[in-house]
């Protein structure tokens, strides 16, 4: 619960900043002073959507590395990273991208995670706890799995979804706030805004905010399930299997997921959804993966 509330009070966070930045700069203003510029609003509405989206974008790399002091394999020092950066290599030559960064964190959870700017300038990073938990098929379909991410470009992707939807929560919460002023105002009021539409912006930004989250995460779960199927024809599907069944075996028996970065959750190759908050989750259950790849013809 704690990764999924943080994922989403960043979103809405990003997006608040800019709004008071732009409040502050007077943007608003201009696009009320006569009433509402609805082009003029669409523009403004998009270079806040995605900016915050694209620069995370920008830097995803630098940030994973700072956040899980990840140490990268330039040059293997024994068999274990040699073979962290050879399998790697050898899925990334099938999948017919450049050679992610390959690293490894220090950490109890059984994780991986992709992320980088673009499908030839990514990372792989690896826990160990997973090198620790898992046999060597297993961690093979694991890399596999991330590598299918880097493959189908859904660092990208993401990041597209969450500006558009971005776009239009910035949108329609001007437009909402707007209506809700006008329905407030008294006849004897002069032309400009009241705090009726700053008071309704903030509050159907929020609202608007924690739906689109609901819709990136949507995507997210469905295009786990494409992973899953990727990584099954890179490292073969009984090994693809293996390595969900084993993390299921893990989570069931308590096993840790490591927060230092709910950004990055989404592209990690497991987190632990349950309930309502399963909305929420970038990942579908483990059961349900498994029989998806268990029904692969």
């Amino acid at each position: 619960m704690k990764r999924i509330i943080l994922f989403v009070l960043t979103n809405v966070a990003v997006l608040a900043v800019l709004a008071i930045a732009a409040h502050l700069l007077g943007v608003d203003k201009y696009l009320t002073a006569a009433g509402l510029n609805l082009p003029m609003l669409l523009v403004f509405s998009a270079i806040l959507g995605f900016s915050g989206s694209i620069i995370s974008l920008l830097i995803s790399k630098w940030m994973a590395k700072m956040a899980y002091s990840i140490h990268i394999i330039d040059r293997p020092q024994d068999a274990a990273e040699a073979w962290l950066v050879n399998t790697v290599a050898r899925f990334a030559e099938q999948a017919g991208i450049r050679t992610p960064e390959v690293g490894i964190y220090e950490s109890p959870e059984v994780n991986a995670f992709a992320t980088g700017p673009s499908r030839n300038n990514a990372l792989v990073a690896v826990s160990s706890g997973l090198l620790r938990q898992m046999n060597q098929r297993q961690a093979e379909a694991v890399l596999a799995h991330e590598v299918a991410h880097v493959a189908n470009g859904d660092m990208v992707t993401m990041t597209l979804l969450q500006g558009v939807l971005n776009t239009f929560v910035v949108f329609l919460s001007r437009v909402f706030g707007f209506l809700i002023d006008a329905a407030l105002r008294r006849d004897n009021d002069r032309g400009g805004v009241g705090i009726g539409y700053f008071l309704g912006s903030i509050i159907c930004q929020i609202v608007l905010g924690i739906l689109a989250t609901m819709i990136v995460m949507a995507y997210s779960r469905r295009r786990e399930y494409r992973a899953d199927a990727m990584g099954a024809q890179l490292a073969g599907r009984s090994n693809m299997i293996s390595a969900l069944q084993r993390l299921n075996e893990i989570m069931h028996g308590g096993g840790v997921l490591d927060d230092r970065s709910p950004a990055l959750s989404a592209f990690k190759i497991n987190n632990k959804p349950s309930g309502f908050l399963a909305l929420f989750a970038s990942h579908p259950p483990l059961e349900k993966r498994i029989e998806a790849l268990q029904r692969m013809a």
